[in-house]
């Protein structure tokens, strides 16, 4: 309806800055949030037709905040800065109640608190990724380090690279966790084959292995508690 408009030429309490302020920010529509964010449109299209247009062409929010820099900037009109803005949004969405989000010290008490803190950055990833959680003798986080990349199988997966880096942190437990791009986390037998390999690889090193999440698009599975561990 205002595509070919400026801003300052829509009515002021439908434009999203306003409407912000005057109703919240849970009252705009993605577009409207978007369009706060990128500030400005194009040549002959305004930002919240702009922003409209790129929600369209990402198929939504999910692909917005999953997109590259080359996805972003093949869309017309998104340049280095707007397609910079969007992937620091995206950076900081992932972010949000995850490991990299503040110095604080967590603490685990069930796996839902390890789901919690990396699915953020895990169930989006287009690419299959073991991270390893170390922990202290109270189990609280004292280090995370991503060990592999790829589709995982007990072959690639050593379980020295692992205990390496629990040394190195004197860790006296870890967690390890693993994505599936499919969205769908039910274990394989590979999973399955690679968690008792570490457990009793930990068991003889002296650093136990408490659980392994497996992340999906929308929800996990704990190995601990499927029996597995």
């Amino acid at each position: 309806m205002y595509n070919n408009l400026k801003i300052k030429d829509i009515p002021e309490n439908e434009r999203p800055k306003e409407k912000l302020l005057l109703y919240g920010a849970e009252t705009l529509s993605n577009s409207e949030l978007l369009a706060i964010i990128l500030k400005t449109g194009t040549k002959g299209e305004n930002v919240l037709a702009l922003s409209t247009r790129l929600l369209s062409e990402l198929e939504g929010l999910d692909g917005v905040l999953n997109a590259s820099f080359d996805n972003i900037t093949s869309i017309k009109g998104i340049k280095d800065g707007k397609a910079s803005q969007i992937l620091a949004l995206a950076e900081l969405f992932k972010r949000f109640k995850t490991l990299k989000s503040s110095d604080k010290k967590f603490k685990i008490t069930s796996p839902n608190d390890v789901a919690t803190l990396i699915s953020g950055e895990m169930c989006g990833l287009k690419q299959e990724i073991l991270k390893v959680i170390f922990l202290n003798t109270k189990n609280i986080i004292i280090g995370t380090k991503d060990i592999f990349k790829g589709t995982l199988n007990s072959s690639i997966v050593h379980p020295r690279e692992i205990f390496k880096h629990a040394i190195n942190k004197s860790s006296a437990k870890i967690i390890i966790s693993h994505n599936h791009p499919s969205g769908d986390p039910t274990p394989s037998k590979e999973d399955i084959n690679i968690t008792v390999r570490i457990k009793e690889c930990g068991s003889i090193i002296g650093i136990e292995l408490i659980d392994h999440i497996i992340i999906g698009k929308e929800n996990f599975i704990s190995l601990k508690e499927k029996g597995f561990i």
